[in-house]
């Protein structure tokens, strides 16, 4: 499994950015609002702990896909495909990210340690897409 050292990525999004960013690094001033994007909360850290202004679960990949993926790579392809189709299903999930950075930065915050092929990559690229 590949790894990039710097974790936070950045999308454009009509002068705007949607950013995603590991749960585990600090928060930072340009991250804007800051949205946890994960079923289930990170392991190893407190509530008090996470710099937030939502957590939105049912934004995140179903149980069932989550633990078909497995952080498998050659499963990154369908995975991808398979929680778009999830997205397409529940446009009330997304709406409030889309919402949110129309005045400004989003960071998506995520808790897995592939930095590449990671739900919030899905989800900041599918908003991309959804916003144009």
């Amino acid at each position: 499994m590949r790894q990039v050292r710097s974790t936070a990525a950045r999308a454009k999004r009509g002068g705007h950015s949607i950013l995603i960013k590991r749960v585990y690094e600090p928060a930072s001033r340009t991250d804007g609002r800051r949205f946890l994007v994960e079923r289930l909360w990170p392991r190893g850290l407190k509530k008090e702990a996470l710099k937030m202004d939502g957590w939105l679960k049912d934004v995140a990949p179903s149980t069932s896909l989550r633990k078909w993926f497995g952080h498998v790579p050659e499963r990154w392809t369908e995975f991808r495909r398979r929680y778009e189709r999830e997205l397409d299903k529940n446009p009330a999930s997304w709406q409030p990210i889309l919402d949110s950075a129309k005045d400004g930065t989003v960071t998506l915050l995520y808790s897995a340690r592939d930095v590449e092929r990671n739900g919030a990559v899905v989800l900041r690229d599918y908003l991309i897409s959804r916003a144009r």
